[in-house]
């Protein structure tokens, strides 16, 4: 009887003790300066959810703006900033001149385009969010490209992702940004809804909805799980598991580098926002790709609409010349409790945060993939540029 009580309280006591050691540990991990511009423009408020996996690694590695200060996941960004529930002000790039882009190329060391989506006047204002309205701040603008330029020459990490060159960006700005980096949008985006019953899923976009059923006779026949596809020209196509797909969400599959160098998993599931790119493969290489598992007739449809069943995932250009990801999907975006970050060895344990088995759920991906993944790239880039820092 004595060995079972003296097992539990053994048992309880390493329960309670481990989370305070693990905390210890990362507070008594030393600080390392590596300073990252991050591009916001769509913070609806100070939960920053546009940059949260962002923010995650950056406090977990304890990367700091200066060498004694972390980062502040509510204020160190640029772009919008909601001052209080009725007011904001606009902090984005566009206020800078281009000597002051120069002097913040020259401060930086990483430049990460989180979102560029920005805010409209629905959503900031908290009415009908998923119908549109009229744009109040966003889209990458001309003084974003000219320090992604400078980034650029200057040989800096550079790391963009979903959206950011997609509406409501405009087509001069795009045309810019694909032309420095050889990575172009083919004009769509999609998402997976685990229901498509336009009743019990307000999160199923309004302008989607209407525009759908305006180019298909006023036919909605969906209500399981499936896919939403939206072109720049508002054209809605939709592959439902009922008839159009084997599989209802899209499979990111990592290639052999991935896997050796990132430690990703060969495949993770993706159930959010991605816009489908192309590249050009002499210069970027892609480390995954999002596969889509259409049956025939779905295979059909994406056919008639030139949408590919196979598109990147992450794109990479890690040569001498300039570093560049470019991230096809909403990736910085994800649900993750940014208390957890302050703990050592919390991976360790990061199975007990999600259910992988539900097709909807998004931390399984932060953890397998997206933090692994942005860990090891801020990692070897710190340890890249240390000698210079030295000099």
């Amino acid at each position: 009887m004595k060995s079972i009580k003296l097992f539990f309280r053994i048992f309880f006591g390493i329960i309670f003790l481990a989370p305070l050691i693990s905390w210890v540990v990362w507070l008594c991990t030393p600080k390392r300066k590596l300073v990252v511009a991050i591009i916001d423009k769509t913070e609806l408020n100070y939960k920053g959810q546009e940059r949260t996996s962002l923010n995650w690694v950056l406090n977990h590695e304890r990367y700091s703006k200066t060498v004694t200060k972390l980062y502040n996941k509510k204020y160190d960004y640029f772009g919008f900033d909601p001052l209080t529930d009725t007011s904001y002000r606009l902090k984005g790039l566009e206020n800078f001149s281009s000597e002051k882009l120069e002097q913040l190329s020259e401060l930086s060391d990483v430049a990460f385009f989180t979102d560029t989506y920005g805010m409209y006047e629905n959503e900031w204002n908290k009415i009908n969010y998923t119908e549109r309205s009229h744009l109040l701040y966003g889209g990458m603008s001309d003084t974003d490209i000219e320090f992604l330029q400078k980034m650029k020459s200057k040989k800096k990490l550079i790391l963009t992702e979903f959206n950011d060159i997609a509406s409501p960006t405009p087509a001069g700005v795009r045309a810019k940004f694909e032309s420095l980096f050889s990575v172009y949008w083919t004009g769509w985006i999609a998402r997976y809804f685990e229901n498509l019953d336009t009743l019990n899923n307000k999160d199923i976009p309004r302008w989607a909805i209407k525009n759908y059923l305006a180019q298909h006779n006023n036919s909605w026949p969906f209500k399981e799980a499936g896919i939403i596809f939206v072109n720049k020209n508002d054209q809605i196509e939709i592959l439902g598991t009922e008839l159009d797909l084997k599989f209802p969400v899209p499979i990111i599959h990592t290639f052999k580098y991935g896997q050796e160098v990132f430690g990703l998993p060969a495949k993770i599931k993706y159930p959010y926002w991605v816009d489908i790119m192309t590249y050009n493969d002499s210069i970027n290489h892609a480390v995954s790709a999002y596969q889509v598992y259409p049956t025939f007739r779905g295979s059909g449809i994406l056919k008639d609409n030139g949408i590919p069943e196979r598109f990147p995932a992450v794109l990479m250009h890690n040569g001498p010349d300039y570093k560049f990801y470019y991230f096809s999907g909403d990736y910085s975006d994800n649900p993750i409790p940014h208390i957890t970050s302050f703990f050592k060895g919390i991976s360790g344990v990061s199975w007990l945060f999600y259910n992988e088995a539900n097709l909807d759920e998004r931390k399984s991906f932060f953890w397998r993939y997206y933090r692994p993944m942005v860990t090891k790239i801020f990692k070897d880039y710190y340890k890249e540029i240390q000698p210079s820092r030295k000099k």
